[in-house]
């Protein structure tokens, strides 16, 4: 069935595109307006129509019949999920028009073959399509991160193998086995002679037409292609059947092989998995519920099944994937779990069950307490959501806990994938934010490479005696933390340092406030006391004391592009570092918000100067006012580059640069060419002076 799952859920979220429509007579009511809402709509009377599939269309046929061939089984799968899908689909909208089952509420999906014609047949009685549906379902891939799916293909069958398993090929899987599909199907409800018929080859186009059909639901109907007659073979189909949806709720119909029997025989369980004993299901299959659920093709990582009891009545399973889906960062795309009311499919991607955070987790929530009729407004204000959404929270936080415990190497995986989102916890989940800390990796001067593999709980038991703080510092990169000059202190005195360079690293840690008793600190902000854990500098490294005058100077120089300048011993190599006030916003994170399109306020930074380095030495002699402009200039260019900034006046920063060199090397700082046009201008404004003022 494509009329729900991976496939309906192709055109939810994105614009419509218009399929090409090809000369063949066709009438089309309303074309004009169509067109403009992106997608062409036809009449129900209208005459058999030939429509190109969307450019998207092809190139996924294409990547899939290359890239999933080695795996070609799971066209039954998927047909078998959609169809599934369907069904509960007709069940949840039953519940409010009980009509729309037309006297056939026993829900099921009957699979046959026929070796003589070369074909098999998936049929369902669920909620079926209309003819717009099946355009825009079939036809087009309106789905919410396309063109990011299509850039993350690496060309390696493999790697792409995996990640259209991710998009969800559902209905287009057929053209892997088959050279020609056949999808007829009426929507529940809809009159008889409002059934489709739909055709296509998988090589551009496909043709539709409108049809009297008197049953519900739909049939697909696959016509295999000459190589592929090993699934024309009932034990061969039986045995996929078994292997992929055993778990699927619905019965799965065929007529049985026995010559005495004949009759119709269930090949499957036909109860849903969630609602079994843990004891008596196998990894295998939890691991093919997943991959249903989901419409996942690799394994899950982990999973939780429990079942609570008491006040509050419900059955939970749910998995945590092995790899980010390629739009996990897309905040359109709507994800969840599916929620369920007593084995009653109620929703897709019930978000209300499970924080932003934890938005890659699937899996089902059955509950017994819940009216059938909730809706997604419910869910925002029922007691009994939330108390279902924390208990399924800490299921997923204590599973991970105890990963990152038992199993460090599957937890690197983990963290590798979802690290980055579950850093968001520490926003949105104040309940869960100690629990979430502990979860946390991080990349550390300690270890000297970019790997996020450090915890909290690693960096407290390494901190020297009368430490009270853990230091981090935020940088867009790991080179431009890792050489940051704010480290320079702590790294001559090996103090361990936390390098963040997530985008969401520094708003989620303002959330933290401190761990395990101890404060986090940010090393580029404030005024730095590091007291009794660094070696204090002795009075010959400072060779002036007395530098109230020197900044003076320098602020004057600066004016309002600083908030304030003074000395700092944080640094050892640098001449010079920006830092913010404790409580302002570092330019760090203003950066990450402009370049997010927000309005934020400029932060004026601090400017800190080391009093025994050279150039700062050399700055505090210079007598020419225009030189000590530039060199105060050229130091605070220079901080802001360190850090990652950008300068306002890059050509202003060159000019002074080139100046101060060419004053070292004893070279002009202009050319003779330059001086020479300067010198005529100059003595051409000199003559008309003179001419003025005879």
């Amino acid at each position: 069935m494509v009329g729900s799952g991976p496939i309906c859920a192709l055109a939810l979220e994105s614009r419509r595109v218009v399929p090409i429509l090809q000369q063949n007579g066709a009438r089309v009511s309303g074309l004009e307006s169509a067109t403009n809402q992106g997608l062409a709509t036809m009449t129900v009377e209208a005459s058999k129509e030939k429509l190109g599939f969307q450019t998207e269309v092809k190139q996924l046929l294409g990547l899939m019949i290359n890239s999933l061939y080695s795996n070609k089984e799971i066209f039954l799968r998927e047909l078998v999920s959609n169809a599934s899908d369907a069904a509960d689909k007709l069940r949840f909208e039953a519940l409010s028009d009980q009509e729309l089952y037309e006297g056939d509420s026993e829900l099921k999906i009957r699979l046959s073959y026929d070796k003589d014609a070369g074909t098999i047949t998936v049929t369902d009685n669920g909620i079926g399509m209309s003819r717009d549906e099946v355009i825009e379902n079939i036809g087009t891939i309106a789905k919410s991160g396309t063109r990011q799916f299509f850039d993350s293909l690496t060309g390696d069958q493999a790697r792409d193998a995996e990640l259209i398993g991710q998009f969800g090929v559902g209905f287009y899987s057929s053209f892997i086995v088959a050279d020609r599909v056949v999808l007829t199907t009426r929507r529940a409800g809809a009159p008889r002679d409002e059934g489709v018929r739909w055709e296509s080859s998988g090589e551009g186009d496909f043709t539709i037409e409108n049809l009297d059909r008197a049953r519900r639901g739909t049939e697909v109907v696959l016509h295999l292609r000459e190589d592929e007659d090993e699934f024309l073979d009932g034990f061969r189909l039986r045995s996929v059947l078994t292997r992929y949806s055993d778990h699927i709720s619905l019965p799965i119909v065929m007529t049985s092989e026995s010559e005495e029997d004949g009759g119709d025989e269930t090949v499957n369980s036909a109860t849903a998995l969630w609602t079994r004993s843990k004891n008596d299901i196998s990894d295998e299959e939890y691991e093919e519920f997943y991959k249903h659920v989901a419409h996942d093709f690799e394994a899950p990582l982990a999973h939780v099944h429990s079942r609570v009891e008491g006040n509050l009545e419900y059955t939970s399973l749910l998995f945590l994937p092995a790899r980010a889906p390629f739009d996990l960062w897309d905040r359109s795309a709507r994800r969840g779990v599916k929620l369920y009311v007593r084995r009653v499919f109620i929703m897709d991607d019930a978000e209300h069950l499970m924080p932003g955070y934890l938005r890659f987790v699937r899996g089902v929530i059955d509950s017994t307490d819940l009216p059938l009729n909730v809706s997604r407004e419910i869910l925002q204000q029922n007691k009994q959501i939330d108390s279902m959404r924390n208990g399924s929270v800490k299921k997923v936080l204590s599973t991970l806990e105890a990963m990152a415990n038992d199993d460090a190497e599957k937890y690197e995986k983990f963290w590798a994938e979802f690290g980055r989102v579950l850093k968001e916890g520490l926003i949105e989940d104040s309940s869960n934010r100690e629990t979430v800390a502990k979860l946390l990796r991080f990349a550390s001067t300690h270890t000297g490479t970019d790997e996020q593999s450090q915890s909290l709980e690693d960096y407290v038991s390494r901190m020297k005696d009368g430490q009270e703080e853990i230091y981090f510092i935020t940088a867009a990169n790991y080179a431009t933390a890792q050489h940051s000059p704010h480290l320079e202190v702590f790294k001559k005195n090996d103090l361990e340092v936390l390098l963040l360079t997530d985008d969401v690293d520094e708003i989620a840690f303002m959330h933290l406030a401190e761990f395990d008793g101890k404060t986090l600190r940010s090393i580029a902000k404030g005024d730095l006391d590091l007291g009794g854990l660094i070696d204090q500098p002795q009075p010959d490294e400072t060779p002036d004391d007395n530098h109230d005058e020197f900044i003076d100077k320098v602020k004057v120089s600066l004016g309002a592009v600083v908030k304030d300048v003074r000395i700092t011993h944080r640094l050892t190599d640098s001449p010079a570092c920006l830092v913010a006030d404790d409580h302002e916003m570092s330019a760090h994170l203003e950066r990450i918000l402009k370049s997010a399109g927000q309005t934020v306020p400029g932060q004026t930074p601090i400017l800190e100067l080391n009093p025994g380095h050279g150039l700062v030495q050399a700055m505090r002699t210079q007598a020419d006012d225009a030189k000590f402009d530039d060199w105060a200039h050229i130091l605070f260019d220079q901080a802001l580059l360190s850090e990652g900034g950008q300068l306002k006046d890059p050509a202003a920063f060159v000019k002074r640069l080139n100046q101060m060199l060419s004053g070292l090397f004893d070279v002009p700082a202009t050319s003779k060419k330059t001086n020479k046009k300067k010198a005529a201008a100059k003595k051409k404004t000199v003559k008309k002076k003179a001419e003025k003022s005879e």
